[in-house]
């Protein structure tokens, strides 16, 4: 029989967390000891297997674009796991537009980027923050973090709608850092270029961060996963966006 007075493990939601980066940060969570809530849109299959591969995890499918399935997945997590402590926003979307081709980046582009990028993220936080509050200890608030973009940050991206809709999270993270105080820390991840599958055919990209950036290549999503973990292991820093680009921002 359990003893009520142990301390329980933390948890951790991280979105879209069966690929890429969000996989990466989410198993490094359970190396830690996190009972990690995994989602995706689709790839049910595989997330139900890394909620059983992982002691204490668990899956939930739900697409961000849908709010109902956004609601319903901060409740399926309360749920299941009863607490939260630590919230990772990373899914997202994009699309490649030229950024001269305004006729292409219609109105419905818009709105999809947002509804996933920037909106998803904001009713998550709305309704999983009694949530996040009520596990925060003394030196040691609880943590929101969010998947951005260096593109939110620079003049560049996979199209203005894409870059503008990352500029908004970071805004949005920033607010949402003075607001959720002390209680719950909000912070985000800027990467550039990460080997995923989305970016393995993005060869101009790729020969870019090889000539130019000072560390000569892309991140890996353990990369991104490892400044995750310092970036939630703090009990102090709050309302940052860590550039994560290997130092291409400098050139």
């Amino acid at each position: 029989m359990s003893d009520p007075r142990a301390p329980q493990p933390r948890v951790a939601l991280v979105t879209g967390s069966t690929s890429g980066i969000g996989l990466a940060i989410a198993e490094r969570l359970c190396t830690e000891g996190f009972h990690v809530a995994f989602h995706s849109r689709s790839s049910a299959v595989l997330g139900r297997e890394l909620a059983t591969r992982h002691p204490g995890a668990s899956y939930t499918q739900a697409d961000l674009a849908d709010d109902a399935q956004t609601r319903r997945l901060a409740a399926e997590v309360l749920e299941r796991h009863g607490r939260l402590d630590v919230l990772v926003n990373n899914a997202g979307i994009s699309g490649r537009i030229a950024h001269d081709d305004m006729r292409a980046a219609s109105p419905d582009i818009w709105r999809g980027l947002y509804e996933v990028n920037v909106i998803a993220p904001w009713t998550l936080i709305t309704e999983l923050r009694d949530a996040l509050r009520a596990s925060a200890r003394p030196g040691r608030p609880a943590c929101v973090l969010n998947v951005s973009s260096h593109a939110g940050v620079r003049p560049r991206g996979a199209s203005i709608p894409y870059a503008s809709s990352k500029a908004a999270l970071n805004h949005m993270t920033r607010l949402l850092a003075v607001s959720l105080a002390p209680d719950i820390r909000v912070n985000a991840i800027a990467p550039g270029l990460v080997d995923t599958p989305l970016t393995r055919d993005w060869t101009t990209m790729q020969a870019l961060w090889r000539d130019r950036a000072p560390m000569r290549r892309a991140a890996s999503p353990e990369d991104i996963a490892e400044l995750a973990s310092l970036m939630i292991a703090s009990g102090y820093l709050t309302g940052e966006i860590l550039m994560a680009d290997g130092g291409y921002n400098l050139i």
